[in-house]
């Protein structure tokens, strides 16, 4: 509680530096050369004296005074070409355009300025690294390792922080501001399916790791993931690919505008694509997946500026699924093969998303957005076989029909104490889940029931308000402190009296809500090395199916987080990001999607630190490097028995990314994940990895052909792995692992022809 009044008292202390704004004494704009369009984040310094600022989303910068001294007005950003200006050349107002250039690591500043300490490291990689597929749409986040155990169409379990994240649990992920997490679904809280995501229309990701932006609220305890889709394309481009296990993929994208749209600020493209695959697994996935993007950037005048996207995802598809590791090794089946058959599903995704910016006559930026998502789920698994019925088996299905509606809305103001940069941000997000017939049921060659356990609508609304306050005191110190304020409504109407956590039919209700402070110190220390202190409280969201079973009792429990780092850049083209960390869940309930029951676990406690290191030796080479080190345990249980099962001990990525003016470029990469217990005692191991993947490419203006190979050397390796207790048919009960297998060496080739 502490915490929370010191927090409050500085929010309430410098609410008054509304009253105080002041004439800025030298403004202009910055805007891409290609596009026409403004640029975010680019860093605007005054040299000598090395004071910057950052631009927003229109482009514009800002300084209340101009040091004496100053001679030349330096605007950097990632992937273009610095400018240098004249303080004497330079009109105020005046609009400063970029050009895009090969990006290079000389080209990072460490600013005082950026309050994310991850914006240098995530900006580059996509620039030199870029997104190839949707499995790297994830990766892109340093220490965030992936795995997938039910074919291609099913979300991805996400492990960070020493974290299993499941499918999206405690890690809150979006695109364009729009959430892709999905509370209270079928399969599990905060499950985030992110293949409607094309991912060759990703511009940049915005990532932190930690619960210390006030902006986020659900679901953001290790971090927070934002995809950010390009406002427009350069060139209209068809991509076909062909590969291993009868996989194809074909992507078209194309503008929808011509030039005389473009010199009016109005951008509107579409892109679209096909996948087929059987992928490498015994029993064929026929794996299908439909995807359509469409988006629409556009000035409408001198203060406003309106974003409309709208997208779809149909996915079908058969799985493999988890096998015991006690049959392959006893030769009932191969380490690729499967033993039911009938796993897979079907799900879709459609999309609406509306953000309006608008620019006030004080500069003052006010956004307001509204979306919408049409989702359908149908997944059928079969992780114990014939464990609880070994006449029918253990086949189960689980389904929804989702409408989501949402809105956010937020208000940035800039203002003076004297020569202290104030910068408020207020916000307000709202989005209301509606499900019908949220269904989990026990089931016979995938439609037949046989044994429904869950049946009900959902209706979730949470509500959000947030108040953030940064101050550039100088050149070297800033502090953000941030306060947010959640609360969430819950009702589930129970359609199946048979259901074991409930009293009967009928609709049940609960709410709770939570106050979460953050507290964030920058120190600048010199031009080349930045630390921080980032403090704050989150918390671990629950099912609607947990909260009204518990009437609300403490299903919001806190989290506590805490990083220390630096970013530092020893030497021009060095780059170095590293952090130790400490984090602190109260307790959980859990509402476990594959059985329908509610389990609970307790406090649970992590620490752990992370080092990211980017390093180009001479400009075709870009070297990355990720290191990071998790140890968590259970605090309520005894020693020997509080291991925290799949949360990840040891891992490691990074690549050589190489990168030619003549049109040859292409990546080396690797992951390391280390061993970890898959149970509480570590009785049973969850057994490590090191795979490779190369990417070759020969890239001119009109035409590109390259080969993806995922598993280079062809390592055997488990891509997931569970603590199950499973029995195949006529056989005896056995505890231990089950797992899917990673993929076998797989070479994907594409052709991709680029048109006006």
């Amino acid at each position: 509680m502490t915490f929370i009044r010191l927090s409050l008292l500085i929010l309430l202390f410098f609410a008054c530096s509304f009253g105080y704004a002041q004439t800025h004494h030298l403004a202009g704009r910055v805007t891409d050369s290609a596009s026409n369009l403004p640029l975010n984040g680019v860093t605007v310094l005054l040299k000598p004296g090395n004071k910057t600022v950052i631009t927003d989303e229109t482009g514009r910068f800002f300084y209340k005074t101009v040091p004496s001294g100053t001679q030349t007005i330096t605007v950097f950003a990632v992937g273009y070409r610095a400018e240098n200006i004249g303080l004497h050349a330079f009109k105020d107002g005046q609009v400063i355009t970029l050009v895009q250039q090969q990006t290079q690591l000389n080209d990072v500043l460490i600013s005082g300025a950026s309050g994310n300490p991850y914006k240098a490291i995530s900006e580059t990689d996509i620039k030199l690294r870029g997104v190839s597929n949707s499995q790297e749409v994830l990766r892109i986040v340093p220490g965030l390792f992936i795995g997938q155990h039910q074919g291609g169409g099913k979300a991805e379990q996400i492990f960070l922080r020493g974290f299993d994240n499941d499918h999206g649990t405690d890690i809150n992920m979006s695109v364009d501001g729009m959430p892709i997490n999905m509370v209270s679904q079928a399969h599990g809280q905060g499950y985030a399916d992110s293949h409607f995501i094309i991912p060759e229309t990703i511009e940049s990701t915005t990532y932190q790791k930690g619960m210390y932006n006030a902006e986020k609220g659900d679901l953001a305890v290790t971090g927070f993931v934002d995809f950010h889709t390009a406002d427009a394309i350069g060139t209209n481009m068809l991509k076909l690919e062909a590969g291993q296990y009868h996989t194809y993929r074909v992507l078209g994208m194309v503008n929808l505008l011509g030039y005389k749209a473009k010199a009016n600020n109005q951008s509107w493209y579409a892109a679209s694509e096909y996948r087929y695959s059987d992928s490498y697994f015994d029993n064929p996935q026929h794996f299908k997946r439909f995807n359509f993007f469409s988006k629409y950037h556009g000035k409408l005048n001198d203060n406003n500026w309106l974003s409309l996207t709208a997208s779809t995802l149909y996915s079908k598809w058969k799985a493999s699924g988890q096998i015991p590791e006690s049959a392959v090794d006893a030769g009932t089946i191969g380490f690729y093969g499967a033993i039911d058959p009938n796993e897979g599903g079907v799900t879709s995704r459609t999309n609406v998303n509306a953000q309006l910016l608008t620019k006030l006559p004080n500069n003052d930026i006010l956004k307001n957005q509204l979306y919408y998502s049409r989702y359908k789920f149908d997944l059928h698994t079969n992780f114990t076989f014939y464990l609880v019925d070994t006449v029918n088996g253990d086949e189960i299905r689980q389904r929804e029909a989702r409408n989501l509606y949402g809105y956010n809305g937020s208000y940035l103001h800039e203002s003076y104490i004297g020569n202290t940069k104030i910068t408020t941000e207020a916000g307000i997000n709202a989005r209301l889940d509606m499900t019908r017939n949220s269904e989990l049921s026990n089931t016979v060659n995938n439609f037949t029931v046989i044994n429904p356990l869950k049946s009900g609508d959902i209706t979730e609304l949470g509500i959000g308000a947030y108040l953030s306050e940064t101050f550039q005191f100088n050149t070297k110190f800033s502090l953000n402190a941030g306060l947010r304020f959640d609360q969430f409504y819950y009702k589930y109407n129970n359609k199946l009296a048979s259901d074991s956590t409930l009293n009967g039919l009928g609709i049940y209700t609960a709410h709770n809500n939570i106050v979460s402070p953050k507290l964030n110190f920058y120190y600048q220390a010199t031009d080349k090395t930045r630390f921080y202190l980032l403090l704050g409280t989150g918390f671990h969201s629950n099912d609607t199916r947990v909260v009204v079973a518990e009437k609300g009792l403490q299903t919001l429990p806190a989290a506590y987080g805490m990083d220390l780092g630096t970013v530092f850049k020893p030497a021009k083209n060095l780059l170095l990001n590293a952090a130790i960390w400490y984090s602190y869940l109260q307790k959980e309930y859990v509402y476990a999607g594959d059985g329908g029951t509610v389990d609970f676990s307790g406090r649970t406690r992590r620490v752990g630190f992370d080092l990211s290191a980017r390093y180009q030796p001479f400009a075709p080479v870009y070297i990355d490097a990720d290191l990071n080190y998790a140890h968590g345990r259970s605090i309520d249980d005894p020693k020997g028995a509080n291991y925290i099962p799949l949360a990840p001990v040891w891992s490691s990525t990074g690549g050589v990314t190489y990168t030619t003016n003549s049109g040859l470029n292409g990546s080396l990469r690797y992951r390391f994940l280390g061993n970890r217990a898959a149970n509480e005692d570590y009785s049973l191991t969850a057994r490590g990895y090191f795979v490779n993947d190369l990417v070759l490419n020969y890239t001119q203006k009109r035409y590109e052909a390259g080969i993806t190979i995922n598993n280079l050397f062809n390592v055997k390796w488990k891509e997931t792995q569970f603590e199950t207790t499973t029995r195949l048919k006529g056989q005896q009960a056995i505890d231990g692992i089950a797992f899917t297998a990673g993929t076998k060496f797989a070479a994907l080739a594409h052709v991709t022809y680029f048109f006006k």
